[in-house]
């Protein structure tokens, strides 16, 4: 597997670049619409209509760039950034065609110099006001934006969220049909797994995704919850009003989880992370610690992409292993 590559511009090509991100346009006459535009949409708010499908993209967070990747659109990406872990294997060759900016999110200054008319972010991190990236001040330098629907201020996420995503982002870069046929094969996915797990009793599940005063967790609102509840668990943080947040060690031992899904990312590895929880004299009670219960997801997995339909039959075998196939 190929890791994030760093592309570094020589600042002699860095300064026309950013001239031509910079400075005012002249009105053209308007172009013709492409077949099937224009198309407009709101995203989180943000209201935007394409004349055409976006030609150069920059994605942030890994799994809207497997979003794209699996939907072929790899030929439209001049940038990715950010993995969380490694790519799905079927989307390996496209992804190592693609310019990695950063590690992580890339500076005002490379982003511009990918020169892209599209920024699509996982996160709403992905767009920082206090860094000149947000989705505002992209708007004025010429860039259309899309943010995860995750990460709209709504209600919980849902699967219909992921099928909207999917058909939205299809739709804004002319491939309706592609988005159609991942959606058809997701659904299946989904029902084929919820025929499975009819009449199987739920079992309590506390996501530790990392912390040590406290306990990174799912809370309600994001795909996480959703995930475990279609997988024939209840998460025990359901009522925290968050995708991710912090809870208190003596709310884990309070709620009593019979599974720990640990969220697999980062440098910290799953066995470190079992190995706090099963060093912590606090905890040596709860059932899930106690009967050393855990299940493993990578944090893609877990995120608003195109791995959710899988990661709901990858999560339910091991919350209900006799249920399997």
């Amino acid at each position: 597997m190929s890791w994030p590559r760093r592309v570094l511009l020589p600042a002699a090509a860095l300064v026309p670049l950013l001239a031509g991100c910079s400075a005012p346009a002249e009105q053209a006459p308007a172009a013709k619409a492409a077949p099937g535009f224009p198309y407009t949409v709101t995203n989180c708010g943000v209201r935007s209509t394409f004349q055409a499908p976006p030609k150069r993209v920059v994605t942030m967070n890994q799994h809207v760039t497997e979003i794209m990747l699996a939907l072929g659109l790899e030929k439209s990406l001049v940038g990715t950034a950010y993995l969380d872990d490694a790519v799905l294997p079927a989307y390996e060759k496209a992804y190592d065609s693609v310019p990695v900016l950063a590690e992580e999110y890339p500076s005002k200054e490379a982003l511009l110099a990918a020169n892209p008319d599209f920024v699509y972010g996982g996160y709403a991190s992905a767009f920082d006001a206090k860094n000149g990236t947000g989705r505002d001040d992209l708007k004025k330098a010429g860039m259309a934006t899309r943010l995860n629907t995750e990460y709209c201020p709504s209600g919980k996420t849902s699967v219909d969220d992921l099928y909207q995503e999917v058909t939205e982002v299809g739709r804004t870069f002319g491939v309706p049909e592609r988005a159609e046929k991942w959606i058809a094969g997701a659904r299946a996915t989904v029902a084929a797994n919820e025929k499975r797990l009819k009449g199987v009793a739920p079992v309590s599940v506390f996501v530790y995704d990392s912390g040590d005063k406290t306990a990174f967790t799912a809370g309600g609102k994001g795909i996480g919850n959703e995930l475990i509840t279609r997988a024939g668990g209840r998460n025990v943080f359901a009522d925290l009003d968050k995708a991710f947040g912090d809870a208190t060690w003596e709310q884990v031992v309070a709620r009593r989880p019979e599974v720990v899904v640990i969220y697999d990312y980062g440098s910290t590895t799953v066995e470190q992370k079992k190995k706090r929880l099963l060093d912590d004299p606090a905890l040596k009670d709860v059932p899930a610690i106690k009967n050393r219960r855990f299940a493993v997801l990578p944090l893609s997995d877990a995120v608003l992409g195109v791995r959710v339909p899988s990661a709901v039959d990858k999560l339910a075998a091991q919350l209900h292993p006799a249920a399997a196939r």
